[in-house]
């Protein structure tokens, strides 16, 4: 990794009215890099999540992220359902999209034949690949996801999730993710964060030192599993 971090955020405090959410919290994420953030619901991950990606600036503390270059992919596609599916990946420029670039996208997520599809035709997964590839749009070299596969069947998850590691790898992008799922974090990720309760801070770092593509049977991952799981009990989080 570059030692010359890509994004760098220190949150003093962030707080809605008079409950604190966040305390202390920092993060930076180097070039290429791949972070999740697992924790509790309502301990603050999506809120971090919109900090960085500039939707939430009512807090205490500091942000230096490249400007222009990070990207947001939710929980839901969030598709224009009277817009096509080439449409929706460029509607940051109305009209005026790259229909190469678009289509090259397209190409890339798997979806050949679906350009001119209405988000009514889609499946959930197919619907979440449009979300990544207008995520991928703008060129940005971070990539914010917040449980972008949570409403899809196991199967079709772990699909999404080997064409984003091949995504990220194939654009040089950084990836910081939101997910409740352990596996799903330790799979993705160069490192995990895991989260306390509120007022949430990082209680604990944990390096996953395995090359990709990985193997989701690798006896290290179940090892940083059974770490992962003892900080969230220990966080209160089951």
């Amino acid at each position: 990794m570059s030692s010359q971090p890509l994004l760098q955020i220190h949150v003093q405090r962030k707080s809605f009215a008079t409950t604190t959410v966040l305390k202390d919290v920092r993060l930076a994420l180097q070039p290429r890099e791949a972070v999740s953030l697992l924790g509790p619901s309502g301990c603050g991950k999506s809120t971090l999540l919109r900090i960085v990606a500039g939707l939430e600036q009512d807090y205490q503390g500091e942000l230096h992220s490249p400007e222009g270059e990070v990207a947001f992919v939710f929980q839901e596609p969030r598709l224009m359902p009277w817009l096509t599916v080439e449409q929706n990946i460029g509607f940051s420029d109305d009209d005026r999209y790259d229909k190469a670039w678009v289509t090259q996208l397209i190409e890339e997520v798997g979806l050949t034949g679906f350009a001119q599809a209405l988000p009514k035709a889609l499946s959930g997964g197919m619907a979440q690949r449009v979300a990544i590839a207008r995520g991928l749009y703008s060129r940005p070299q971070v990539l914010l996801l917040d449980e972008p596969f949570s409403a899809v069947d196991a199967f079709t998850r772990m699909k999404l999730q080997d064409l984003l590691l091949q995504l990220a790898a194939h654009h040089a992008i950084a990836l910081l993710l939101v997910t409740h799922d352990v596996d799903e974090a330790l799979y993705l990720s160069d490192r995990v964060l895991v989260m306390d309760n509120r007022p949430s801070s990082i209680r604990q770092e944990l390096a996953v030192d395995l090359p990709h593509p990985r193997d989701r049977r690798d006896p290290l991952l179940a090892q940083l599993k059974a770490l992962s799981l003892t900080e969230l009990q220990r966080a209160h989080v089951i």
